[in-house]
C-alpha cells in the first residue's frame, strides 16, 4: 500500500510540474501561479472525483441485483475470491465490447462494462473481464490511472486554451512558447498515461487469472474484444481519449502495433502469456 500511495503522489507530482510548467510558457510568471493554484485545487478534486467524473464522461448507469443479476453476480463471485469488497457494477450503452474499473481505493472502486462486451461474450469470458478489472482495484491502479486522464485531460484543454487565446506578450518564449505547449503538453501528457496503463496491463492480466483461475477465459475474452472493437465505434471514447487507457482494450480506432505510442500491449502478446500461465498453444481463431 505504501508503495502505492508512493506511486500516486510521484506522478502527480510530475503531472502538476507539467501543468504549472506548460501554464508558465503560456503567460510567464503569472501563469505559472495561477497554474499552481489551479493544479492544487485539481489534484484535490480529482483525488476524490476523478472516478465519477469518467463514469459520467461515458454514460455509464449502475445496475443492482435487480437490474443485471447475473453481471453483480459474476462481481460479487469475483470479488470474494479476490478477497475484495464487492464494487459498484456499471454498464456502458455502446455496441463495443469493453470495460474499465476506476476508485480511489478498493472500498471506493466500480467495475464499468460495455452492453457490447454483455451481449457477446459468454459468462466465462465476462468473469475473466472482471477478474483483470479486480486485478487493477487490488493493485491500486485504479485511483493513478482515474487521476492521470484527468489530469491528462485538463493538460490538453490548457494547452488548447493557450493556442487560442494565450498572449505571447507574458510568456517567456513568446508566441514560441505558446506553441511549444500546444504541441509538447498534451504529448507528453499522454506518454505517461501510455508508460502507467501498458506497465500494468501485463500485470493486471497475471493476476486476473489467477482470481478467476482460468487464464484461457481472459485470455479468449481479449481475443473477442479486439476483435470486435477493432470495428466497432465507441463514440464517448473517441470524445474524450485521455480516457483510452483505462479500458482493458485500447476503445480508439489507432492501436494496431505494439509500440511506444500505444496506450496498451498488443493483444497477441497478452494473449500468449495467459496461454503460457495455462501451459497451452495459442490456436487460430477466426476473431484472432
Amino acid at each position: 500500500m505504501t508503495s502505492s500511495y508512493l506511486k500516486t503522489t510521484i506522478l502527480m507530482a510530475g503531472m502538476t510540474a507539467l501543468f504549472v510548467g506548460a501554464g508558465f510558457l503560456i503567460a510567464g510568471e503569472g501563469g505559472l501561479l495561477i497554474a499552481l493554484v489551479v493544479a492544487a485545487g485539481m489534484n484535490l478534486f480529482a483525488y476524490w472525483n476523478s472516478d465519477k467524473m469518467v463514469l459520467r464522461m461515458h454514460g455509464a448507469r449502475r445496475v443492482d441485483d435487480a437490474s443485471a443479476p447475473w453481471l453483480v453476480g459474476i462481481v460479487r463471485q469475483m470479488s470474494e475470491r479476490a478477497g475484495l469488497p464487492v464494487p459498484a457494477v456499471y454498464v456502458m450503452e455502446t455496441d463495443q465490447p469493453n470495460a474499465f474499473a476506476t476508485g480511489r481505493n478498493p472500498d471506493n472502486a466500480a467495475v464499468a462494462v460495455t452492453t457490447g462486451l454483455m451481449r457477446q461474450l459468454s459468462h466465462e469470458e465476462i468473469a475473466g473481464v472482471v477478474a483483470h478489472e479486480l486485478a487493477h482495484i487490488k493493485n491500486r491502479d485504479t485511483l493513478i490511472m482515474t487521476i492521470t486522464a484527468t489530469i491528462a485531460g485538463a493538460v490538453s484543454l490548457l494547452a488548447n486554451f493557450g493556442l487560442f487565446f494565450g498572449g505571447n506578450r507574458n510568456s517567456p518564449l513568446g508566441f514560441v512558447g505558446v506553441l511549444l505547449v500546444a504541441i509538447l503538453a498534451p504529448l507528453a501528457a499522454m506518454i505517461v498515461q501510455m508508460a502507467i496503463s501498458r506497465s500494468r496491463e501485463y500485470e493486471a492480466d497475471r493476476i486476473g487469472a489467477e482470481i478467476c483461475g482460468r487464464p484461457l477465459w481472459l485470455a479468449t475474452a481479449l481475443e473477442k474484444i479486439e476483435h470486435v472493437a477493432s470495428r466497432a465505434d465507441n463514440h464517448r471514447a473517441e470524445r474524450n481519449p485521455e480516457t483510452a487507457h483505462l479500458f482493458i482494450i485500447n476503445p480508439l480506432h489507432a492501436h494496431t502495433v505494439d509500440s511506444l505510442f500505444s496506450t496498451h500491449p498488443a493483444t497477441r502478446n497478452r494473449v500468449e502469456r495467459l496461454y503460457a500461465l495455462a501451459g497451452a498453444t495459442p490456436s487460430a481463431r477466426p476473431w484472432g
